[in-house]
């Protein structure tokens, strides 16, 4: 199953290991975006609706999230529509959220997000945005040098059907190894919560995991695990979606301003993380004591940001590659992918900024 990506290969440089240190994150899309939107269409003041209701994890995955969450943007954005964040620990769980109406809005990780707009026959959510490229690694104990080395394996991935998950079945399927999402085969893949998977990692009743930022860097630096494979490593330049903004369909039809507000505070929490990098790190860790009861170590959090690319580009052309890959794992049904990108109000940020409207590769159903 072969991958394919976009663009220019993310990387970014950090420096230093206090949490104040500063570090260089080079988002994907190029050019400021934030505060511009203030003065565009998408303006402070959203009074469609009292309240969106946002879903987001605490991972570093999310960081778009985190940073806009601490510093107010999103809520300054939102106007006198009220904020309310509510963090989850994996995309399958917000998707339900999602559609059962109780949340209106969540960053989420593609394959999620893919799974429920088909099996909804493509009513349930749009994608009104790129959040976060990169930040996902298979790491595994000691010895383990090769896919050959897996054989008999266990190994943990977030949650069934969620993106690492997805990511992991077919790497492994590309190895000539198969799994089942019932468990077992020639290696055997077991849904854990990410603080679960470093405990049992530790015991040695794992032998490895594909996990999402920061679980990656705490199994490497406080487990001594060792990256069997960075994922940016599977895609052309380095580029696929980790993280997307996506809406509940029904929300962005009723309350379309207080969409085209969020879309403007995300694009302005991007534009943030890229100009303030030495306050990001702080920022991050205020917010995940917040949401996890404590900030992360220093180390993880700088290996953390170092792996991660916050953008506003959903990296379209990947979607269908990713859908087939579900497929093929068995975690997903196949479905047309038309209409599941609503970059209207996307658009409409990055021409208040006079930047290009981002590609959509053919998926965008919104009005552009």
């Amino acid at each position: 199953m072969t991958r394919r990506g976009l663009g220019a290969q993310l990387g970014e440089l950090v420096a230093g290991v206090a949490v104040a240190a500063a570090i260089v994150i080079v988002p994907v899309v190029i050019g400021s975006v934030g505060r511009a939107a203030a003065e565009g269409p998408a303006a402070t003041g959203a009074t469609d609706t009292a309240a969106l209701r946002l879903g987001y994890f605490a991972n570093v995955t999310h960081l778009p999230a985190l940073v806009g969450l601490e510093t107010g943007i999103l809520a300054d954005e939102l106007g006198a529509t009220a904020l309310e964040p509510q963090p989850f620990n994996a995309g399958p769980a917000a998707v339900e959220a999602l559609s059962a109406g109780a949340i209106d809005a969540a960053y989420l990780g593609p394959s999620p997000a893919i799974n429920s707009y088909v099996q909804s026959g493509g009513t349930s959510l749009r994608v009104v945005a790129g959040a976060v490229g990169g930040g996902a690694a298979l790491v595994v104990r000691e010895g383990i040098d090769d896919a050959d080395d897996l054989r008999g394996a266990t190994l943990a991935t977030p949650q069934l059907g969620n993106t690492q998950d997805v990511a992991l079945r077919t790497w492994l399927a590309d190895h000539g190894l198969e799994t089942s999402p019932t468990g077992g085969g020639d290696v055997d893949i077991v849904p854990t919560d990410n603080a679960r998977t470093l405990q049992l990692f530790r015991t040695g009743a794992l032998d490895g995991a594909w996990l999402p930022e920061p679980w990656a860097s705490r199994l490497v630096l406080e487990a001594d695990a060792e990256v069997l494979v960075d994922e940016a490593s599977l895609w052309t330049e380095g580029e696929f979606p980790t993280t997307l903004l996506v809406v509940r369909t029904e929300f962005l039809e009723a309350h379309p301003d207080a969409v085209a507000a969020l879309v403007a505070g995300h694009a302005a929490s991007v534009d943030f993380i890229a100009a303030h990098t030495d306050e990001v790190p702080a920022l991050v860790n205020a917010r995940l004591a917040d949401d996890a009861g404590a900030p992360l170590p220093d180390a993880v959090l700088e290996r953390a940001l170092a792996h991660v690319a916050p953008t506003v580009d959903p990296f379209a052309a990947t979607l269908p590659v990713l859908q087939r890959n579900a497929v093929a794992a068995g975690t997903a049904a196949g479905g047309d992918l038309a209409g599941i990108l609503d970059l209207g109000p996307l658009d409409a940020v990055r021409d208040a900024a006079g930047l290009p409207p981002i590609d959509g590769a053919g998926l965008d159903g919104g009005t552009r």
